[in-house]
């Protein structure tokens, strides 16, 4: 099928069948796995017709590009996505909260991010084109079903996107282990998007002088960085807890 990718894990899979069944073309399984989890998949499986097809180990370390399928694959539909940020921007009720990501290239960190991005109700997570990983199996996979709702941007061009941000007074609040202010002494009640570089080389230069704001993230003990998906998840929850109706 033309637009297809796979899906492979428990939590992609099942987050698919029950979200978007119909874009569900192919159902492989391990026909030995016979635990709860498989059961409650091959019920909602057969709920959405599909007919799922037996497979050992080998066909689905082959369909899956590894061996962390967990038994199950799904051969899926590309979904209909949001292609601008206006667009997602104008459906958002309430002030936006978006997490944006500079040079996050690891399969399992982007995954991560998008997970803890749907868990604090995020409304987007966008990332540059060409400083990035984009929606791979493995993503979907770590994200555990997030990859599968959370609008999911790639811009070309990720200063300019920031700016058009701001033209919404959106605040564009950066992390950075050297900024004098703590994410804890600012207000997040408002309109904010979140940027986060990769753990080392951070973000961009150019991103980083596009931030209204910079901010770090307290550290007490040896380590002196945290990983991006870990210091998003403080960061969006943050947000979360500041805008909390009084009582």
């Amino acid at each position: 099928m033309a637009g297809t990718r796979i899906l492979f894990g428990f939590h992609a899979v099942t987050v698919r069948l029950k979200v978007a069944p119909a874009t569900v073309g192919a159902l492989y399984v391990q026909p030995e796995r016979h635990d709860g989890r498989m059961r409650q998949l091959l019920q909602r499986a057969e709920a959405a017709g599909l007919t799922v097809q037996h497979a050992d180990a080998t066909r689905l370390r082959q369909l899956a590009g590894n061996d962390r399928h967990q038994g199950v694959v799904a051969q899926v539909q590309e979904l209909p996505r949001q292609h601008s940020l206006d667009a997602v921007l104008d459906e958002v009720e309430g002030p936006p909260l978006l997490l944006v990501l500079d040079g996050v290239t690891d399969p399992h960190n982007m995954g991560a991010c998008l997970r803890v991005a749907d868990g604090a109700g995020a409304h987007a997570v966008v990332v540059p084109k060409d400083h990035a990983v984009g929606l791979n199996a493995t993503v979907s996979k770590v994200a555990s079903g997030a990859a599968e709702v959370m609008p999911f941007l790639m811009v070309t061009n990720l200063a300019r996107s920031l700016t058009e941000l701001k033209e919404r007074d959106i605040r564009i609040i950066g992390t950075s282990d050297d900024a004098p202010d703590s994410l804890y002494d600012i207000d997040l009640s408002g309109p904010v998007a979140w940027v986060l570089g990769a753990e080392g080389p951070g973000m961009r230069q150019l991103t980083r002088k596009t931030c209204d704001h910079l901010v770090h993230i307290p550290m007490r003990g040896t380590v002196d960085s945290l990983n991006v998906s870990v210091a998003a998840g403080i960061c969006l929850y943050e947000t979360l807890r500041q805008r909390k109706p009084a009582g």
